[in-house]
């Protein structure tokens, strides 16, 4: 691997306006917190919506369509549209705001799967808004569905009628062997750029040789046809993308998957994540790619060729 493409997930859908006063939730916010991490060395940018009065994620595309011009205008990164959405969205939600955007990059979960948030709550005694403490619990009883016929689905949608191409989003070894075999039905096509997540509850641990495993059974299954990137959340998120871009990954850092910037030190924004890491990496030797070598080293549309 020639460059490292730092990856920054500005907002998500996991964590509450509780929990951080630095997590962007209107679409100034959130423009403005991207635009600053593409300032400071993210290539990709990884979007969710937000609704701005009461911070719980939306999917709603005209909230989308707030802040993504403001974002092209004002950066040439590459601006990667979540396709997972959040907790309750319906895949027309969550397929709205991508398909009205055609953006070049968009998440695509590789399969259905318990997705835990619900132990946050013991972290706070009040929270700012009354969603955010069932939005938290109702997780205890939730499953994320991504079948085999959402997931044709969304190739089918973005892939061939937008262009788009997608982060294929990897919380365990089975979504791996579930991307091989859309790769054996030629429903996706190389480079696949590969994010391997881990510390979710509900799917891989944060643990060494996990990520050492996803490596070889990725190796095993796409040998030179993919790209490899790697996140973790909460407490991992740093350690883990610094070992993933050691073993030749890319790397994904922001709010979305940590708030924090050092033990205890909440990050004041998504740059000073995407700073931290690039911190480590260069005295590693380990280059970051600019946006357009991302779009060389993932085969993308370009920039010219979105609706925004």
């Amino acid at each position: 691997m020639s460059k490292v493409i730092i990856s920054c997930a500005v907002t998500g859908a996991v964590h509450t306006p509780t929990m951080s006063p630095h997590l962007p939730i209107t679409p100034r916010e959130i423009a403005g917190q991207a635009i600053e991490a593409a300032q400071a060395g993210a290539a990709v940018l990884h979007l969710h919506a937000r609704d701005p009065r009461t911070g719980k994620p939306t999917p709603d595309p005209e909230v989308f369509m707030q802040f993504l011009p403001q974002i092209a205008e004002a950066t040439d990164a590459v601006v990667n549209i979540t396709t997972g959405g959040g907790q309750g969205m319906s895949l027309n939600e969550r397929l709205a705001a991508p398909l009205r955007a055609s953006p070049e990059l968009c998440s695509l979960n590789m399969g259905s799967m318990n997705f835990g948030m619900y132990p946050m709550l013991a972290r706070y005694k009040e929270f700012k808004n009354d969603w955010e403490a069932p939005y938290l619990e109702s997780s205890r009883d939730w499953i994320f569905k991504n079948t085999f016929k959402d997931i044709e689905s969304i190739l089918e949608k973005l892939g061939r009628g937008h262009g788009t191409r997608f982060e294929f989003e990897c919380y365990d070894s089975a979504h791996l062997y579930t991307l091989a075999h859309f790769l054996d039905r030629r429903l996706v096509e190389p480079p696949l750029f590969v994010q391997s997540i881990f510390g979710i509850l509900g799917g891989t641990g944060a643990d060494t040789e996990n990520l050492l495993h996803a490596k070889r059974i990725a190796d095993k299954l796409f040998g030179s046809q993919y790209c490899w990137s790697v996140m973790a959340s909460g407490r991992h998120q740093i350690p883990f993308v610094t070992m993933g871009a050691l073993n030749g990954s890319h790397v994904r850092v922001g709010l979305e998957d940590s708030l924090y910037a050092g033990k205890g030190k909440l990050a004041t924004s998504n740059a000073e994540q995407v700073r931290l890491i690039r911190s480590i990496l260069e005295p590693l030797s380990l280059e970051t790619a600019s946006p357009d070598e991302a779009r060389a080293i993932l085969g993308l549309k370009g920039r010219d060729h979105v609706r925004f």
